[in-house]
């Protein structure tokens, strides 16, 4: 069984983004509506997911996520308009 390493964007209602890692995004999606997601996002509901890439490994996938976090608004609305972010950070 093969398992989907995903690094994903939403767009908070207060139109900020946040960043996470899942390997199934609809769950993690319910878990954030639901707040019992990440921290940042509980209040922060209804969720646009804006962005969704899979990744080889969860140490991949992972090392994105973090660099991604650390990026301008700026930076992020850049990424978020490329077809793939993988190729931003090799």
């Amino acid at each position: 069984m093969s398992t989907k390493h995903i690094v994903y964007i939403l767009k908070c209602k207060d139109n900020t983004y946040y960043t996470g890692y899942t390997n199934n995004v609809t769950n993690r999606l319910k878990m954030h509506e639901s707040g019992k997601g990440a921290k940042y996002t509980r209040g922060r509901g209804p969720f646009i997911l804006i962005y969704q890439e899979p990744f080889p490994t969860k140490e991949k996938a992972m090392q994105v996520e973090y660099r991604i976090k650390k990026l301008s608004r700026t930076r992020k609305e850049q990424l978020i308009k490329l077809k793939k972010w993988s190729d931003q950070f090799e």
